[in-house]
């Protein structure tokens, strides 16, 4: 009895530590960065995909984005400590050391970056590198000494466009740039009214997400209405130059008028119920486009 009492604790000990390196992996953010670069990847192709090739993408950003999700909880783990929202994550809490997060990331990462060199090329895991170089060694620091960390961490974020896109062709083309750059501006509206609604966890800890010298939340305001304008325009641009017909501009013309009234009323009024709008259709916006190139980029 004794025995088998030390096994299961032995069983369910490896079954917890599993999970907590699954959360590290941050899987939510993971799985997004993986569907936009499966559509892009998609889209340059024009429907006309090599099944191998995509899911070895797949396979390569997975990793790759895995990995430098890891080491980013590993390189803030004293200040997730501080704030409510992340002190249940998997270093805070005591459920992972902090060298096995460090190992596991490092590994993740590498092995994605290798993964992506050997299977699809060099381009998609320059691309990938490029990615966590900037996403671990300028946005991470950044956060703490600078507004403009929530424009250099949209570049992350864009990135998977171009990897999917250059996965597919081999090349960088106008096309991708474009979605990319939807990719890109789509994110601030998004990490604007997070940082709004998170501001007093920032606060804790230094982050400077929203700015220090706007309480009122007006400067913020305004900053969603000039993106989420740019990004109005911009989205409409793939059926200007032929990629895409007129049911993605229609859609697209639509998620842009209704980011930007959303912004221009947090603009006016921002609030906790006007910024967390702005949040929950921003997580919208993104599968809807997404969707929209997918069904309307196909000739």
């Amino acid at each position: 009895m004794k025995e088998t009492n030390i096994s299961n604790c032995k069983q369910s000990s490896w079954k917890s530590k599993i999970a907590s390196y699954y959360k590290l992996t941050k899987p939510g953010i993971t799985l997004y960065v993986m569907l936009t670069a499966g559509a892009s990847h998609y889209v340059a192709v024009q429907g006309n995909i090599i099944h191998q090739t995509l899911l070895e993408t797949l396979v390569g950003i997975a990793l790759g984005s895995a990995g430098a999700l890891s080491l980013n909880q590993y390189l803030e783990r004293d200040l997730d400590a501080l704030m409510v929202r992340t002190q249940s994550r998997p270093l805070p809490s005591g459920d992972l050391r902090p060298h096995e997060a460090l190992l596991f990331g490092v590994t993740l990462l590498l092995a994605g970056t290798v993964y992506l060199t050997l299977t699809v090329g060099r381009l998609p895991a320059f691309l990938m590198a490029l990615s966590a170089g900037i996403y671990l060694f300028l946005y991470t620091p950044l956060k703490t000494r600078s507004y403009l960390a929530t424009l250099v961490g949209a570049i992350p974020g864009a990135l998977p466009v171009l990897i999917g896109w250059s996965a597919a062709t081999g090349s960088i083309e106008f096309g991708s740039v474009l979605i990319s750059s939807i990719a890109f501006l789509w994110q601030l509206p998004h990490v604007l009214a997070l940082g709004w609604l998170l501001r007093e966890d920032y606060s804790r800890v230094g982050f400077l997400l929203t700015p220090p010298t706007d309480p009122q939340g007006k400067q913020i305001g305004r900053h969603m209405v000039y993106h989420s304008a740019a990004l109005l325009i911009v989205s409409g641009l793939p059926t200007l130059i032929g990629m895409t017909g007129a049911i993605y501009l229609l859609g697209a013309v639509v998620l842009g008028v209704v980011t930007l009234i959303l912004s221009i009323l947090a603009a006016i009024n921002m609030s906790e119920v006007s910024a967390r709008k702005i949040f929950r259709w921003s997580l919208l916006y993104q599968p809807f486009l997404l969707s929209l190139l997918l069904i309307d980029s196909i000739r």
